[in-house]
């Protein structure tokens, strides 16, 4: 893999954290991260995020869970923001999260979790159901198809389709 490709890939973005002990990662490590009440909170804030039909208002709800959230975000019904890291996603200008898309910024594995930003740019559009992964950076004007599982960054103006999502030809 070429220098600049491996600077690109998420997961040396990625913050590692082991878990100790025989259990996995969700049953043994949330408590450290988070309060019981901050998850709740966070929690009904998403619940606002995905279900209320002012696009303002879901704004506000991102802001007030921390996420960083510029003019014009178009976020979808039942768009889903990280509940436990929701301050770690930005959403850049006029960029749109599709219907039912997934923005998580953490993983929980058996013998450790992962923690990493997404970053979202200006003008990109995240197609229904898509989820992306945590440490991705979706560059400008790119495009992201409905269904794709994002597991690396998105070049500014590409387009990415599949699970998982990787480069699709646009014919001329």
């Amino acid at each position: 893999m070429s220098d600049d490709r491996e600077r690109g890939r998420r997961h040396n973005r990625l913050e590692r954290r082991p878990t100790d002990g025989p259990r996995n990662s969700m049953w043994a490590s949330w408590r450290e991260e988070k309060s019981l009440f901050q998850l709740v909170y966070n929690y009904l804030l998403v619940v606002v995020a995905r279900l209320i039909p002012s696009l303002r208002l879901r704004s506000w709800a991102l802001r007030r869970l921390g996420a960083t959230v510029g003019d014009g975000v178009g976020w979808g019904l039942e768009a889903t923001a990280d509940v436990f890291f929701p301050e770690r996603i930005t959403l850049g200008d006029d960029c749109i999260v599709g219907y039912d898309a997934v923005l998580l910024c953490h993983e929980y594995l058996q013998e450790e979790y992962r923690v990493g930003d997404i970053v979202v740019g200006d003008r990109v559009m995240i197609g229904a159901k898509a989820t992306v992964l945590p440490g991705v950076e979706i560059g400008a004007d790119a495009q992201v198809a409905a269904n794709s599982l994002v597991t690396e960054d998105v070049p500014s103006g590409a387009t990415v389709a599949g699970v998982p999502a990787e480069p699709v030809e646009h014919g001329e």
